[in-house]
C-alpha cells in the first residue's frame, strides 16, 4: 500500500471540508489547475512551481486526477469548483446568495446583505459574481492543460484552442449546411470571438469533412469537436434556451431580440448553469417556420431592409461578437507571446509621458529662440502667442523621448545658424 507521504493528491480536511491537496504545495488541485489554466508550463514551472519539487510527469498525474474527477469516489471538492457548489447545495443563484451574509463587489458597485448565513464572499466586479457565483468546471480546464502540456500549445494561426468550458458559450446550430467551406467560415468566425460548441444538423455532404478544416484556417479545434445530428431535436436535446435567427418576419407569438440583447439574456442563464444555443438556417433558403418555432426567441439582425439576407459566416461572426462584448473579455487584437492584449485609449509602450518640467524647459528654450529670431511681432502680443505655442504643446500629451527630441532639434537649429 502507498504511503500517505508518497501521494500526489491526499484527501485532508481543509476550510471545514473534504479536499483533495497537493502533497508538493500543500494547497488544494483546483488552485494548482487554475494557475496552469492562466498560466504558460513554463511560466508555471519558473513561478508558483519553481520550489515545489514537481516535474512535468507528476504535474500530468494530478491533473489526470482532476481530469478524471477522481474526487467524486473520495467526496471531495476544491474551493471554486462547480461541483462545491452543488455539495454545498447551491442549485440556483438564490442559494447561494442566502447563504451568505454578506457579499462585496469590490469595484464599488455595491454590496449585497442576505443575512441568513454566515459566509462573506468577495467579488472583484458584479459580472464576475453573476459568471462565477456557481463555480468552474476544473475538471474541463485540467483536460485542456493535460492537451497543452502533451501536446506543446499549438499555434492559434495553425490549430487554435478553446477558450471556454464545456457549456460556458452558447452552442452554434446550423441546419442542413449545404457547403463544408462554409462551415469551415463559421467555425473561424466561432474562433474570433470566443465561440467552441458547433452542432451540425444533417450536413448535405456528410461529416467529417477534409474541406470544412481548410475554410476554418486554424480553427481546426472547433472543427474537430463538432458534433453532427440527424435532426433538431437531438442536436438541442441538451438546451434550456434556444434563439433562432431569421431575416424573414414570422406570424409568432415570440420574442423577438437583437443580437445584443440575446446574448445578454444567454449570458444571464449561462451564469445560472443552463445550456443555451444559436440556430442558423441554410445557406439558400435559411430556416422553416416550424423550424424558428422551435426556438424560445428570434434574432433579428439590423440590416438594410432592402438587401436583407447575410452570409451564413456572417451571420455567426455578428452573433459572435455581440457576445465578445457582452462578456467583457475582448482583446484589441491579437494575443501572443510578444504581443499583450490592448484596451482602447492612448499607449506609451516602453516610453513613459514627459515631466512638467522637462516640457515646461523645452518651451522656454522654444520661446527663448523665437525672441531671437525677433518672432513675436509685434512685441505687445508675445504673451498671447506664448500662450498659444504652450498649449498646443501641451495638448498634444507629449513622452520623454518626444520632449528630448524637440530639444535636440532646436538645439541643432541653433547650432546651425551660429555656424554661418
Amino acid at each position: 500500500m502507498q504511503d500517505e507521504t508518497d501521494k500526489l493528491v491526499s484527501v485532508r480536511e481543509h476550510l471545514g471540508y473534504q479536499a483533495p491537496l497537493v502533497t508538493a504545495t500543500g494547497g488544494e488541485i483546483g488552485e494548482l489547475v487554475r494557475l496552469a489554466h492562466e498560466l504558460t508550463i513554463d511560466e508555471l514551472f519558473g513561478g508558483p512551481l519553481a520550489d515545489s519539487g514537481l516535474d512535468r510527469d507528476r504535474l500530468d498525474e494530478i491533473l489526470v486526477y482532476c481530469a478524471e474527477r477522481r474526487c467524486i469516489d473520495e467526496k471531495a471538492t476544491c474551493q471554486g469548483c462547480k461541483r462545491r457548489s452543488q455539495a454545498d447545495g447551491f442549485a440556483e443563484l438564490k442559494d447561494f446568495v442566502r447563504a451568505h451574509a454578506r457579499i462585496d463587489i469590490e469595484d464599488g458597485s455595491g454590496a449585497y446583505v442576505a443575512g441568513e448565513g454566515e459566509r462573506v464572499s468577495s467579488f472583484a466586479t458584479f459580472d464576475e459574481f453573476y459568471r462565477s457565483w456557481a463555480g468552474e468546471e476544473y475538471w474541463f480546464w485540467a483536460r485542456r492543460v493535460l492537451r497543452k502540456l502533451r501536446h506543446g500549445i499549438r499555434r492559434a494561426h495553425i490549430q487554435g484552442e478553446a477558450v471556454a468550458g464545456e457549456g460556458e458559450t452558447p452552442a452554434v446550430l446550423l441546419i442542413e449546411p449545404q457547403l463544408a467551406d462554409n462551415i469551415g467560415m463559421v467555425a473561424r468566425a466561432m474562433a474570433n470571438f470566443g465561440l467552441d460548441d458547433l452542432r451540425l444538423v444533417a450536413p448535405r455532404d456528410g461529416w467529417p469533412n477534409e474541406r470544412a478544416r481548410i475554410a476554418a484556417s486554424g480553427a481546426n479545434y472547433i472543427i474537430d469537436d463538432a458534433k453532427s445530428c440527424p435532426d433538431l431535436s437531438e442536436a438541442t436535446g441538451d438546451l434550456h434556451y434556444l434563439c433562432a435567427t431569421t431575416a424573414r418576419q414570422r406570424d409568432l407569438r415570440k420574442p423577438v431580440l437583437t443580437p445584443e440583447q440575446a446574448v445578454t439574456e444567454m449570458a444571464r442563464r449561462i451564469a445560472e448553469g443552463q445550456r443555451c444555443g444559436i440556430l442558423f438556417g441554410r445557406e439558400a433558403s435559411g430556416l422553416t417556420t416550424d423550424e424558428v418555432a422551435e426556438a424560445d426567441a428570434l434574432v433579428m439582425i439590423p440590416v438594410n431592409g432592402r438587401f436583407a439576407s447575410l452570409n451564413l459566416a456572417q451571420s455567426v461572426l455578428i452573433l459572435g461578437y455581440a457576445w465578445i462584448l457582452a462578456r467583457g473579455n475582448a482583446s484589441l487584437g491579437r494575443a501572443t507571446t510578444y504581443e499583450r492584449p490592448r484596451e482602447a485609449g492612448f499607449h506609451f509602450g516602453k516610453d513613459t509621458p514627459a515631466r512638467r518640467e522637462d516640457l515646461n524647459g523645452f518651451l522656454e528654450q522654444l520661446e527663448n529662440d523665437l525672441d531671437a529670431a525677433e518672432f513675436f511681432r509685434p512685441p505687445e502680443r508675445k504673451t498671447i502667442s506664448v500662450r498659444a505655442i504652450r498649449t498646443m504643446f501641451q495638448r498634444m500629451n507629449a513622452t520623454s523621448h518626444e520632449v528630448r527630441t524637440l530639444r535636440g532639434m532646436l538645439k541643432s537649429l541653433r547650432r546651425r545658424r551660429e555656424e554661418r
